[in-house]
């Protein structure tokens, strides 16, 4: 059985393969109904009009999730986005659980979600050799999304996942394996694979081109081969600006606890150049032989050691050298990626996004210690984010910022963390500098999430009108978040609805979304 309904797109709902746990469409009459087909129809869904596209989620009383409130002004004009799981696709460039994207995209259009944000791997497209790309895949999911009537929002990632697995592209692996100080590096000597070191970006180090000109090939081939898609599907591009596409240094590692300072990042081949250059550029030598040699490591707190504690190293004026040479690094990195994109996407009617971490563990330590092992300070009282809203302001480029969701009741007392706090400051120096900003949650789900989001995105003062959540796969299309997502989707876009809504409801129909084995391992939560 198929519904269509009325629009910019023949939107059909059909059987497919969606996620582990059983997700029921409930087709009564003009009425479609995401439901969890074990209980007694607890729903939440769409009524849509068989004679205009209007539409409205309908709530169940029974449902205990995120209560419907009238829509406030300052959300009239969000944009809502959903980002697409990070192994979309695969490293054939095989498009992964095609059916239940498909039946997922369908679903969100019928909730009234503007667009989907698709991540684009670097270690996919141009795997086996400098300047040989493969877009089949990723154009084959552009096209899909361009069927059901969605926009898109391209990320390009040069940069790895662990989870999933996508390394950078296998050529530049191998030029990796003899020559490791293209990597980040600790003070242990371990590199980090997932992402090139900000010190090679001039570097002729990739088969005698620099990091910056393949990061521009690959830009120019991206336009050329969806050219078609240009301004009309593709929206906006988010540029990867460092691990996990965010502007920072690795230094807190995904195989590290959360909780620790982190670890400064300067020790691979060409930033020790780089320092060593700095230092005797300043006339202090002595002070460029390497990193502060009293800092903690990845998982110890930061009164393990001298370095971030009251009065010490990160306040002298050691401490003031090697912090502001960090932190240019990163912010030169930041104009060179954005510049290069700037470049290349001017005139084709898409918005230019970097992304910003929220490193809001320490935050209420004067020395604030994870945003400056992951490279944000500012000297003399300066504002350490509005530099980096500089940058961005000069490229035209808005500034996504994650963790809307967090909120500082819900932070552990002894990390003295203040996502809120954070936010606000970031907010407020993008505000200045005339930076738009974009709205993300964590990737997890976390206690009260929903109304935070909704609490942000109410902010005047930042006036965000674009939020992308994150991310599709089984744990979002569960029943009971799908649920509450609904909800949540309700407060940011609830339509008047037409008088053909108000007809009878009769002989219930239930088409089940995954109840397919095979589709368990498909889609998979980011």
């Amino acid at each position: 059985m198929e519904v269509s309904v009325i629009g910019n797109s023949q939107a059909r709902i059909c059987r497919a393969e969606l996620a582990c746990r059983e997700l029921g469409f409930r087709f009564i009459s003009n009425r479609v109904s995401f439901c969890n087909p074990s209980s007694k129809w607890k729903e939440i869904g769409i009524r849509c009009s068989p004679m205009s596209v209007k539409c409205e989620a309908i709530v169940s009383d029974q449902v205990p999730f995120l209560k419907s409130t009238p829509k406030p002004r300052s959300l009239e004009s969000v944009r809502l986005f959903v980002g697409l799981p990070l192994d979309t696709v695969s490293g054939c460039n095989n498009v992964n659980h095609m059916k239940a994207i498909t039946a997922g995209l369908k679903a969100l259009k019928l909730l009234g979600v503007e667009g989907i944000e698709l991540p684009i791997f670097w270690g996919v497209v141009e795997k086996e050799a400098a300047g040989k790309y493969e877009w089949s895949g990723y154009l084959a999911v552009a096209e899909i999304v361009k069927k059901v009537g969605l926009k898109l929002h391209a990320s390009l990632c040069f940069n790895g996942s662990k989870n999933p697995e996508i390394g950078l592209p296998d050529w530049v692996a191998k030029i990796g394996e003899a020559e490791q100080g293209i990597y980040f590096t600790d003070r242990y000597g371990k590199p980090y694979k997932d992402c090139l070191s900000f010190a090679v970006d001039d570097v002729p180090v990739l088969d005698g081109k620099t990091p910056m000109e393949v990061y521009s090939g690959f830009c120019e081939s991206f336009k050329s081969a969806f050219s078609d898609y240009m301004g009309n599907t593709i929206t906006g591009i988010t540029l990867g600006l460092g691990p996990d596409g965010e502007l920072r240094y690795p230094s807190h590692q995904q195989d590290t606890k959360l909780s620790g300072a982190g670890e400064f990042q300067c020790y691979d081949t060409h930033m020790l150049s780089a320092l060593k250059h700095y230092a005797e550029s300043t006339g202090s030598p002595l002070w460029g032989l390497g990193g502060p040699h009293d800092a903690p490591a990845y998982d110890q707190q930061p009164h393990y050691s001298s370095f971030f504690s009251d009065g010490g190293s990160w306040e002298s004026q050691y401490g003031d050298f090697f912090l502001s040479w960090y932190s240019s690094l990163l912010i030169s990195h930041a104009d060179r990626v954005l510049s290069v994109a700037s470049s290349a996407f001017s005139g084709t009617g898409v918005s230019l996004c970097g992304k910003l971490p929220l490193l809001h563990q320490w935050h209420k330590l004067s020395s604030q210690p994870s945003e400056l092992t992951a490279g944000f300070y500012s000297s003399n009282g300066q504002d350490r984010y509005e530099a980096v809203a500089e940058i961005f302001a000069k490229n035209s480029c808005r500034m996504i910022i994650p963790g809307m969701d967090l909120s500082d009741e819900h932070q552990s007392p002894g990390s003295l963390s203040s996502p809120e706090s954070l936010l606000a400051h970031i907010k407020t120096s993008c505000k200045k500098q005339g930076v738009l900003v974009s709205g993300q949650n964590s990737s997890a789900s976390v206690p009260g999430g929903f109304e935070r989001i909704v609490e942000n995105l109410k902010d005047e003062n930042a006036a965000i009108d674009l939020f992308t959540y994150q991310r599709m796969g089984a744990l979002f299309f569960s029943p009971e978040h799908f649920q509450a997502f609904t909800v949540f989707v309700r407060n940011l876009n609830q339509l008047e609805l037409s008088s053909d809504d108000q007809a009878a409801e009769n002989e219930a129909e239930t088409v089940n979304i995954g109840s397919t084995t095979g589709a368990a391992a498909s889609l998979q939560a980011a």
